[in-house]
Parts: structure tokens; sequence; C-alpha cells
């Protein structure tokens, strides 16, 4: 063990040591009572401690890349010492022991360990990160001559003199830091005779900022998104440096793709427990407002939860459109394309209550209340999931990948939908009418029955439950045909779509899926 391994070893020895007083400290007598019951069975704790953790490369450091190399660990040595106490409690009849100090101390000390190796880790990766600027000529320029490079640019009266940078320049360079898959993906994606081709590894916009506006015709990043503190920043700093049209070319480590790694590198119960608890530092702390500033304090920002959703969402958001992705090597590449400035959404919708904006009475937008079921920034994405999906019976996009696990479930049961009574309450939706369309979907719509739509407020309950229609054009025939009955009859007809769709929704359990 090195010095390093050696300082973990005693660092940890001395949270088990803390946790056993803590919760001995705590039962309701005195330490002169508990302490020499408890004290000899402790030691026998530590004993097999020890070696556990050991064999389970707790304190190795040398292979660790990754915060799941710290974690799996910690987990997996936990889950042997809790079974091995349970069997020898059960098989010798030691049931006089107290729980609380018994597996209180192991699981406190387990749950030190993980915030000290995640401490850790962000530390390493924050004195490592190596925010570089690679241009390469004939051969890797060092990040002097890159920065004397942008300088000159920068100080050239009008547009720069044209110094050619063909991708076929960072072959060797993408390669080494991918693979040839890669290469040939890139490769695919950019016209050979643009050149103007500018490649770089970095996480800051400041390496980005310093480039001349209008320059590079394609830009690469091989450094992956999740370590980039401000991501929409980073997109909309490459987006004023690209002329429209300009590539834009990255790769991000997925929520998916961390998924399907832990499933596959632990057993089937040990990788569930260890998801769960992923899933709730990584997914849910991030987005609650009273634990969102400790995960970026333990974090600092780096190794972030990006679902494929959110990435290409912000990629929209920031004035992209995705034209291509390649999965290889545990990254998903990505090609975006500039097809405008950025919107600068300064307040998007992160959380579990989310805003959405629907077009109201007279073509106002209104701002409906939901329960989050997809992914952040998903509502960017309707455009691009229409082009690639056609619509499913019932008028919604087949096999939508915005939607979260979670969300299909609140979907299932309308508790997504529960907030919206607070746009009933508001005077935005009345009970029965039709329903709050994204523009995006309005669009979609008829002229005629936009217009007709733009007279009346929306509904909670739409007339989709009533007729139950399959096809996009039967959504429209029913939505005109409540429409029409509801400006000559106002109160039966919402009377009589309101019963139908409660006998549809509980007798016949009718689902819009």
């Amino acid at each position: 063990m090195n010095k390093q391994s050696i300082l973990f070893f005693l660092a940890d020895i001395l949270l088990i040591i803390l946790s056993f007083f803590f919760f001995i400290w705590i039962k309701p007598a005195s330490l002169r009572i508990y302490l020499p019951e408890y004290y000899p069975l402790f030691v026998e704790l530590l004993i097999a401690w020890i070696p556990i953790s050991i064999t389970a490369g707790k304190y190795a450091f040398k292979k660790k890349v990754s915060l799941n190399d710290f974690l799996f660990p910690v987990f997996s040595s936990t889950l042997i010492i809790l079974g091995l106490v349970a069997v020898f409690i059960y098989f010798f009849q030691y049931f006089f022991l107290s729980r609380l100090i018994v597996f209180g101390t192991i699981l406190l000390s387990a749950f030190f360990e993980l915030n000290l190796f995640s401490l850790y880790y962000y530390y390493r990766k924050l004195n490592r990160q190596s925010d570089f600027l690679e241009i390469v000529e004939e051969s890797f320029v060092s990040t002097r001559e890159a920065e004397t490079l942008s300088n000159t640019i920068s100080s050239t009266k009008g547009k720069p003199e044209e110094t050619k940078f063909p991708l076929s320049y960072y072959k060797d360079f993408i390669i080494k830091e991918t693979n040839q898959e890669v290469y040939d993906f890139i490769s695919e994606n950019i016209d050979p005779a643009r050149n103007h081709t500018l490649t770089l590894a970095t996480t800051t916009s400041f390496n980005i900022d310093v480039l001349h506006s209008d320059y590079y015709r394609n830009i690469i990043n091989l450094y992956e998104i999740n370590d980039i503190k401000r991501v929409n920043r980073f997109f909309e700093a490459v987006n004023h440096k690209l002329p429209v049209g300009g590539i834009y070319i990255n790769c991000v480590k997925t929520n998916e793709i961390k998924k399907q790694r832990i499933f596959k590198k632990l057993p089937p119960v040990l990788s569930h427990i260890y998801y769960f608890f992923y899933f709730i530092f990584r997914r849910v702390f991030p987005k609650l407002p009273f634990t969102k500033k400790l995960y970026y304090f333990m974090t600092n920002g780096f190794d972030r939860a990006l679902s494929k959703a959110e990435t290409f969402g912000r990629l929209y958001s920031c004035g992209y459109e995705v034209i291509a992705e390649y999965q290889t090597n545990q990254l998903l590449f990505f090609v975006a394309r500039k097809t405008k400035p950025p919107e600068f959404d300064y307040n998007p919708t992160y959380g579990p209550l989310i805003s959405l904006k629907r077009v109201g009475k007279n073509g106002r937008i209104i701002h409906v209340y939901k329960l989050r079921t997809m992914f952040p920034y998903a509502e960017y994405l309707q455009e691009y999931v229409y082009k690639k999906n056609a619509l499913q019976e019932g008028g919604k996009f087949k096999d939508d990948f915005r939607i979260s696990t979670a969300g299909r479930i609140f979907r299932k049961f309308w508790l997504d939908e529960l907030p919206m009574i607070f746009n009933l309450l508001k005077g935005d939706l009345k009970l029965v009418g039709v329903r709050p369309l994204s523009r995006h979907y309005f669009n979609l719509y008829s002229k005629e029955l936009q217009e007709l739509r733009s007279k009346h407020r929306p509904g909670l309950i739409p007339p989709f439950y009533a007729d139950m229609p399959s096809t996009l054009d039967e959504i429209m025939a029913s939505e005109m045909n409540y429409l029409n009955a509801y400006e000559k009859h106002p109160f039966m007809t919402d009377w009589k779509y309101f019963w139908k769709a409660v006998y549809n929704i509980v007798v016949r359990r009718e689902r819009s899926k």
C-alpha cells in the first residue's frame, strides 16, 4: 500500500470507531454499561472489516478512474459485512445485541466512506482537470502556441488570413483520444472540402471565447460534456463562433449508458441496490432545492448526470439541430448543426414541478403546471421527435425517449396532471375542454380548428376521453365536434362529455398512452 492508501485506511478505521462511539453515546444508558459489553464484539467487527475492505479494493487507487470505481468497493464490502454480522447474530443466538448499535455502526461508517471517497474523487478530478486547447498544424501545438494563434486571429482586421485546418490534420489525435470508429463517424459528417476545422479537448468556455467568430466551420470537442460546469454557456459560446450551418461535435456519457454499465458490472441484487443510491444522489439531489447546494458542493459540477433527452434538448435550446449520433466506448457522440442564435432560457424547467407553455384562449400563452414526466429540456425536442417517430394512437409520439421511467408511472395514473387543478382555480382552464397544446402541436392542426380553439379556454378533461380517437385526424374531428356543440349548448355539452369521459376512464379503463 502506498502513502495515499495508508491515509485512507487510517481514515476509514477512524470513521468506524467514531460511528461506534456515536451509537454507544446515543443509547439511553451510560458508556459504563454499554462499552464493556460491546467492545470485544467491536474488535471482532474491526478484524473482519479490514481484510474484507482490502479484498474489495477499497484502498486501491491506481486503476480507479470513474466515481463508480471508488464507490463499488464501499457498497460491496458493506453488504458483505452486513451479511456476515446477520449470520453471526442468527447462528450464535446474539439476539440481545442492539440492532441500532451493530447495524447503525456499519451503515453510518459506509455513509461516511461514500462521502469521503466522493469528495476525494472530485478533488482529484479538479486538480487533474486538463483544460487545454489542442490545435494541430503539422503536429499538435502547445497551449501557448494555440493562445498566440488565437491572439493573432483576434487582432487581425477584417477576416483573418485563412490557414487551413482540415479534419485529416487531427486524425492521429482523434484516434488516440477515442478510436478509429469515432474518427470514421466524424469524417462522415464533415465535408472534407470545408476546412477551418478545430479540434480541442476542454471543459471551459474560455477556450472557445478566445477564438475568432465565423472563422471555423467545424468545432470538435473530445471532452465529455458531463464535466462542463455550465453546459448551456459552453454550447452558446460554440454557437457564437460558428456560422449558420456550422457543425459542432461533442460527446456525453448518458444516464442510460451509466445504468447499463452498473447492471453489467455488478450481480443482480447488488446492482439494484447500488443503482437505487446512485439514482437518489445523482438524479434526485441535483433537482431538489434543499439538496442541490449540497450536491454541487460535493461534486463541484463534475460528472453530472445527463440523459440523452436533456443533452439534445439543451442543444436545441442553444440554437442547434442534431443530425447524427453514434455510441461507442461508453460515450454517445453527437453531430449538431447551428440553425439560429441561442434562446437563452434562464429559467429552464428542471425540478419535479414544471411549468409548460401552452396555447390558451385568444392565442395567449399560458403556463400549465404538471409533475415532471420527461427529462429536463425535453420540451425543446418536439420537432426532433416528430421527425424521427410517427404519432401513435392517441396522438402521442411513438417510442418517446424523452419520458422517464417515473414519468410513465405518473402518466398511467394521471398523477402528473394533479397540479393542473391550480390552473383550473386560476381560470386558465375549465373542467371540460380541448387539451392545452404546445405551440408545435397547435401548428399541426388545421387553420379552421386553430381559430375555433382560440375562442375558448382549454380544459382539464378533454373530449379525447369521451370519443377515444386514434389518429391525429380523428383527434381534430373530435375536438371540432365538441367545440361546435359547445358553442350551441355550453353547459349541456360539458355535462355530457364529462360523464362520458368518466365512464370511459373508470368503467372501460381507457388510457391516454
